[in-house]
């Protein structure tokens, strides 16, 4: 289902009828289409921590689990008008020596990636709402990579310049940004309607709240601590977009008497689960 995020309008999509639905979350290789407009975070247990092991990939930056920001969101059924994305891409990021190594001198720069024929553009803003600098990689026509900072928020930020609806599976390090488990194509994802702006800034935790992208090291990024995560995929930011049937208008949800009652399976869900630092 795709979510619908209350201010940037942002929905989360499963395949199957348009409808509103339950809250529910779910791209290193990508989920599907959910929407998003604030972010807040919210923590579950029982996810076992992920080691860096000898033979992981050098990384010298990750994605930490950061601060809770509100982030409201509602789920909506939608259908996609093919299982095949119609664009799947991916920024690189590392610390900025690094960078410097694969782009070589005088790189190619840019603001933003064109998406769909430029149906959509693509950035990565830092915390105090500007577009990071993406630069060409050497070896890699199409690759482009970021510097970050240790310690620094940052925000993904898709614009639909058409009057087309998208459906968003973002990951990052590997990790689906609404569920936290490994990116899928076949994942659910935040819905980008026409003419609107879709930011996502951190891991899903509830319908309520996510938790802040902030680029760390790579003992503290989240991929190096929960049960889903990889090492070997730190360092890469990736977005597959699906165009969609244009959704009916969503209808107001019945509030049932049983999301009045204490539940007594709170932790269970589709969303993130919370990372497990080793001590």
């Amino acid at each position: 289902m795709i979510h619908h995020l209350h201010g940037s309008r942002i929905f989360r999509l499963a395949t199957g009828l348009v409808a509103i639905a339950a809250l529910l979350a779910a791209c290193s290789q990508m989920p599907r289409a959910r929407d998003e407009s604030s972010a807040g975070s919210e923590t579950s247990s029982g996810a076992a921590p992920a080691r860096l092991g000898s033979g992981a990939a050098p990384a010298r930056l990750g994605t930490q689990w950061g601060e809770g920001v509100e982030s409201k969101s509602r789920s909506v059924a939608a259908t996609r008008l093919s299982e095949q994305p119609d664009e799947v891409a991916a920024i690189g990021y590392n610390e900025a020596s690094a960078v410097r190594r694969d782009v070589g001198n005088n790189p190619e720069r840019r603001l933003n990636l064109p998406l769909v024929q430029g149906d959509v553009e693509w950035s990565v803003l830092d915390e105090n709402g500007r577009p990071l600098p993406l630069q060409r990689a050497r070896r890699g026509a199409e690759t482009f990579r970021l510097a970050g900072i240790e310690g620094s928020r940052y925000t993904l930020r898709f614009r639909n310049l058409s009057d087309r609806t998208y459906e968003v599976v973002a990951t990052v390090d590997g990790l689906d940004v609404l569920s936290g488990r490994p990116g899928s194509l076949r994942n659910s994802g935040y819905m980008l309607n026409p003419q609107q702006v879709l930011d996502i800034q951190g891991f899903r935790k509830s319908q309520d709240e996510v938790a802040a992208f902030r680029f760390a090291a790579p003992g503290r990024a989240y991929a190096a601590n929960t049960e889903a995560g990889d090492v070997r995929n730190l360092g890469v930011i990736g977005a597959a977009l699906f165009e969609l049937e244009q959704p009916q208008a969503p209808r107001r949800a019945r509030r049932s008497a049983a999301q009045t009652q204490p539940s007594p399976f709170p932790a269970d869900g589709s969303y993130a689960p919370a990372p497990r630092y080793r001590q």
